[in-house]
């Protein structure tokens, strides 16, 4: 017989959480269902990476998007999931997405305010080896009156409504935050709802990870240099920080988050400006990390104060616990003077 102690009547579902904060704000209630829609295309999407082998969802499907990155069939399957469901909550105007050349303007009677950015799955490089993978979104408000178009998307990350992303991983959980601190829900399949686990989610102050690929090391700035120098090998007798590096950007940035420590992704010779989108990579990460009391910054600028002129645009990035990016921004200012 079943243990019907363990079974909790009064769960925070996300869709509870949400309606909770929005009655707070006194908000409209659109937020709410953006993000809703956005949760349902997260359970679907979740639901193809599981079965993605038996439906032969793996592989690449031909093509390359405008970033250069190959297009595997769960990259086209996920865009499409995002899209459809932020296009039926009739709560966005502008979509930008990794996979999309231009910016999609939704046709004007399924119009609301928001401008949602998103990189539909994130890692792809990663789902033949069945590494953890995600999705992560960022969420404007449209400022002008005019009709929608791409500029309107090209805001600073201070301007953020909310952001978040999607863990596909040994469960699938999405990490919120709304400005109002850090929170992660946890998918139960059983009864296919995402379930409050972490309220009010802090990192420390200072980790001993960090999280970089080593790889580029021939091309990295002499900042970048020796900031890895002095976590492997401290003059101030302290221990070296272990080395940890996904390759999936959701899943270094959540082990980051929960462990501490700094996840790196500089500009190099090849790279100047790094690898990592702003709108839709680098933004809503920053954001998640500000909100969890870490910071994120360049090495010379805040990622948050960035102005953007394109929506592809990159930007180098380091993130992570406060004591540590800030360690990293002093290098990369002694650096600078020279």
């Amino acid at each position: 017989m079943s243990d019907q102690g363990t079974f909790d009547t009064n769960v925070v579902t996300v869709t509870r959480f949400l309606m909770e904060e929005g009655r707070k704000a006194k908000g409209t209630g659109e937020l709410t269902t953006l993000l809703n829609s956005l949760c349902t295309a997260v359970k679907a999407i979740s639901s193809a990476v599981r079965k993605a082998g038996i439906a032969h969802l793996y592989g690449i499907a031909g093509s390359t998007n405008v970033t250069g990155d190959q297009v595997k069939k769960l990259d086209i399957l996920s865009n499409d999931l995002v899209i459809n469901m932020l296009k039926s909550s009739f709560s966005s105007c502008v979509l930008v997405s990794e996979e999309n050349d231009k910016a999609i303007i939704v046709e004007p009677e399924r119009r609301g305010k928001y401008i949602v950015c998103f990189d539909p799955l994130d890692g792809s490089s990663n789902i033949d080896c069945l590494v953890s993978i995600g999705t992560i979104f960022s969420i404007y408000k449209k400022t002008t009156d005019d009709e929608p178009c791409e500029k309107d998307a090209l805001q600073p990350g201070r301007n953020l409504v909310a952001a978040g992303y999607a863990l596909y991983g040994s469960a699938t959980m999405v990490v919120l935050s709304t400005g109002q601190g850090v929170n992660c829900f946890m998918l139960d399949p059983a009864i296919g709802e995402f379930i409050l686990v972490d309220r009010d989610v802090k990192i420390k102050k200072r980790g001993k990870i960090y999280s970089v690929n080593e790889g580029y090391a021939k091309y990295f700035d002499p900042a970048v240099t020796e900031y890895l120098q002095k976590k492997k090998f401290p003059q101030d007798g302290s221990p070296p920080y272990n080395a940890r590096y996904v390759g999936s950007m959701v899943a270094d940035v959540h082990r980051t988050l929960m462990y501490g420590g700094i996840f790196l992704y500089p500009g190099n010779v090849k790279n100047p400006e790094g690898k990592l989108r702003l709108l839709y990579e680098g933004n809503p990460m920053a954001f998640i990390m500000e909100q969890a009391g870490g910071m994120a910054s360049t090495g010379y600028e805040n990622i948050l104060d960035i102005q953007p002129v394109s929506i592809h645009e990159r930007s180098p990035v380091a993130m992570g616990s406060s004591d540590d990016v800030l360690e990293f921004i002093a290098i990369c200012k002694k650096h600078a003077k020279k």
